[in-house]
């Protein structure tokens, strides 16, 4: 697990391997991953939007950008946490992800992204 406080806004990820398939004759590598968001400040927050990199071992570099998270833009109170997993395909067995959110203070009325810290991606048989 890997874990950042960003502004009193801490965020934790936890990943795993789900296995690999065939699409359009390429092999494809897919993880999941838990985000924890945890409101460690004492001002309430919400989460507006996500902006992701995500590298495989063939150099390949997606970006991904959207409003919030799984179709929601949590509000958070201090002491508040907000989970959601995901998933991505990657065309190695191996790779990592980072990016940020885009986050709003509701007593100061000001945006602010939380760093989402850079977490490998890594089929278990990939590692030696």
């Amino acid at each position: 697990m890997v874990q950042q406080v960003t502004r009193g806004i801490k965020i934790s990820v936890e990943t795993s391997f789900e296995g690999s398939f065939y699409k359009n004759y390429k092999i494809q590598y897919a993880f999941g991953y838990k985000v924890t968001i945890e409101n460690q400040s004492k001002d309430s927050v919400q989460l507006n939007a996500r902006h992701w990199k995500i590298y495989d071992a063939l150099n390949n570099i997606e970006i991904v950008s959207g409003e919030g998270v799984i179709g929601k833009k949590p509000v958070l109170k201090p002491g508040e946490s907000h989970i959601y997993s995901s998933g991505c395909l990657l065309t190695a067995p191996f790779g990592a992800m980072r990016g940020y959110y885009s986050m709003i203070n509701f007593t100061t009325t000001k945006k602010f992204k939380v760093i989402i810290p850079t977490f490998k991606l890594s089929a278990p048989f990939a590692i030696n």
